[in-house]
Order: structure tokens, then sequence, then C-alpha cells
């Protein structure tokens, strides 16, 4: 019997070892749909991902207007003007703002206007009222001559009618909702946030308001996780913690796929007679695992598997690996289910010096905790060494150092890419 029971840990061992890479992992975001559209208030539309095509039905801005206070002139009219040599034109009235013109100037004429006044026709140019001076109430005396167009914003040159200005999957970030509202647009199509689903497993596990005894610990990844959803765009459901009990936990995941896009269950991911995350995620219809042990450090651990068309994810207990795994291969998933497009994904990195020399195992991708020091000028990635179950390294971390998968490690000095957290 003992010989049968230690062959079963094994064969889970050998099959949890069988662990793909980063980008395998990421690819698997095709097989799932992105989530429904619906239609919002401009207001409420910000930060969103925009669900449909925006093409402009109008010129922006639709007529030619001054930029400058000044005069509306032909610029013919100004050619050859100086300080010394100043040109003489009639003036025949203003442009009230927001009015049309009423007639048309002729040569050796202009017509006051303020910033923003349509240009009437016959004028293609507005002199600065600084290199002007009245005569008298109908003469001025121009000292500088302009160009064609100088000084004026032409009709379209903003936004031409027909063009396609704003693209699906695009997120919509202050200038987008300045756009629209020039566009008219007062509703807004676009993609609903993606629903995310967070339980906590393990006997050691209580509630934050409690206080734990010993071999206790708080639960730290359901707040976590859930802040992290909400920074990526999705909107999170906590279900509390689950004990490790396999009924329990296959009951819950299918409550939260019922109500989600995406469940995550962060801890029961490793080889252990009392994690069921995987007997629970295969209970589920139309199951299938798809991942079980990514080559990342720290971060192995992980699971996912599909229901159906949603994603479940078995992230690491220890809550330094289940953020680096969010950020790394969980946070693209929502921006692929939430519908943004690659063209839009945005990634921040800085360029700086290793402080310190940083080992690395060959055969899987290191994702080093580091702060952003600046030294007399040059920012330094000063690395946080620390187990994956303290949380402190990523309070005090600025992002990650990623050491790819053939290198032994980098050294003092060497120029990384820190992607910020």
């Amino acid at each position: 019997m003992v010989f049968i029971g230690v062959m079963g840990v094994w064969e889970a061992m050998k099959n949890f070892f069988k662990v793909v890479d980063i980008d395998t992992v990421l690819a698997h975001r095709r097989v799932f749909p992105v989530v429904d559209v619906e239609r919002l208030p401009l207001a409420s539309a910000v930060g969103r991902l925009l669900a449909e095509n925006i093409t402009a039905g109008l010129d922006i801005p639709g007529f030619a207007r001054s930029t400058m206070d000044g005069y509306a002139v032909p610029a013919a009219a100004t050619f050859g003007a100086t300080e010394s040599n100043p040109g003489y034109l009639n003036v025949v009235g203003s442009v009230a703002m927001g009015a049309q013109p009423g007639s048309r100037i002729g040569a050796g004429e202009a017509v006051r206007i303020a910033t923003g006044g349509m240009l009437p026709p016959g004028a293609d140019a507005v002199m600065m009222i600084e290199h002007t001076e009245a005569i008298d109430d109908h003469t001025i005396e121009v000292y500088k001559s302009v160009a064609p167009g100088q000084h004026v914003v032409a009709q379209g040159e903003d936004i031409a009618r027909g063009a396609t200005l704003l693209f699906r999957g695009q997120p919509i970030r202050p200038p987008e909702a300045g756009l629209l509202a020039a566009l008219g647009c007062e509703m807004v199509p676009v993609f609903r946030k993606p629903r995310i689903g967070i339980l906590s497993t393990g006997d050691e596990v209580v509630p934050i308001e409690a206080i734990p005894g010993p071999g206790q610990i708080r639960d730290v990844n359901s707040t976590t996780l859930a802040a992290m959803t909400t920074a990526a765009g999705g909107a999170s459901k906590t279900y509390g913690i689950v004990k490790d009990n396999a009924d329990v936990l296959k009951e819950t995941c299918a409550q939260a796929l019922a109500e989600n896009d995406m469940v995550l269950v962060s801890g029961g991911s490793s080889v252990g007679m009392r994690d069921f995350t995987i007997e629970a995620f295969e209970a589920q219809p139309d199951a299938e695992l798809m991942v079980h042990g990514v080559s990342i450090s720290p971060g192995k651990p992980t699971i996912l598997a599909r229901s159906g068309s949603k994603p479940l994810w078995g992230i690491p207990g220890h809550v330094t690996s289940a953020m680096v795994v969010f950020k790394i291969l969980v946070q693209p998933f929502i921006a692929y289910l939430g519908g943004l497009d690659d063209r839009f994904r945005r990634g921040f990195t800085v360029p700086c010096r290793l402080a310190r020399n940083l080992p690395s195992a060959q055969g899987r991708v290191d994702f080093v905790r580091v702060r952003l020091v600046n030294r007399d000028g040059d920012i330094t990635a000063e690395p946080l060494l620390g187990k994956s179950g303290l949380i402190h390294t990523m309070v005090k971390a600025d992002g990650l150092v990623r050491i790819e998968a053939p290198v032994e490690g980098l050294d003092k000095g060497d120029l990384v890419a820190v992607e910020i957290i």
C-alpha cells in the first residue's frame, strides 16, 4: 500500500512538471470569445474599450477659422509690407463670434476677427493685431506680410469627413472622449467589462476581519486579485474562502462560472493530497485542462482550464506568486476578453542599470521584483529578494526584471528593461 501511494504521488508530480512557456499559455486566449457590447453615455465611457470603428460624419472644423485676434485678409494684399514700408487696408466690418460673415471681402480689404471666428469669403489669412495700427475707424497700417493659410485652421484640417478616426478595441481616454464629443456621439458602443469571479482556498486561510490563530493567515489574495482585476479593466466578484473540500469547491466554481466570464482560484495549485483545484475544474461542464505548470518563477504551479467558453485559473496561494502570475498571464486574458485590440496594448518599461548580480536558473523565465533608485541622475534597478509569500516586497517594488529562460543570470551594471507594475 505504501508503494502504491508513493507511485501515485510520483505520477502526479510527473504530470505537474509538464510545464509550458508563457507564449503557449497566452496563445490560448484565442480559444475564448470577447464579451458582449453595451451602449453608454459618453461621460461614462471613459476608460472603456470601443466596440465599433468611429467614422467622421462631418469636417472638423466645419469652416475656416482664425487662430488669432486680428484681421481677416487676402494674404496677397499684405505682400511686401514692412515696418518701414507699411501697407494699408480698408476695414469693412467685423465677424461676430458664432456668426457667419455677411459678405465677401475684396483685394485691399480687411475684416476684424477674434480667435475662433469664421473667415469671410475672399480672406485666406489672418493678420495679428500686434502687426497693425489703426489710422482711423476704417483704415489700418500693416507692418508684416502673411502667407495664405497663416493663423488659420482650414475646414476639415483637424478631421476630414469620412475618415475612420477611432477603432474597435481602442481605449477611450480623455482625448478620445473629446473627439467623440466633437463628433456629437452622445451614446458610445463599448465592450462590457469582463466579470471575474475570485475564490481563495485553504483550511489555513481566514477572513481579513478575523484574528489569525496558530497556523492561519488572512485572505490577502481576494483583495489583491480584485484590485488588480479593477486596474486591468475587469469587474470582480469575490466568493469568500473555500476550505479544502472537493465538493464545496466544485459547487463554488460552478456558481462563479454561472455568474462571470472568468474564474480565478488562488491556492490549491501545488502538488498535494488536499489540493482539489484540478478535480473541481474537470467536474465543470465541457471541461478541459489546458495548462498545468508554466516555466516561470515565481508562479510555476499555475493551472489554466476551460469550461465551455470560459477560462478558469488556478493561481498559486503565495501572494507574490499570485500577483506576478496575474500580471504576466491573467491580465492579458482579461484584456483580450474585454475586447482590447493588440495594436493598443501598452507595456511600460524603464531602461536602467542593474544594481547587483542576479542569478537565474535556465529553462524558465524569472521575474525579479525591483525598485527604481535615482543615484546622481542615473536610474538603477535594485532587486528586492525574498520568498514568494512576502507581500512587502511587492509593496516596495516599482516593477519586474525579466530574465529569459536561456540566460543563466544578469551582472551588475547590465542594462535591463523594468516592466512597471
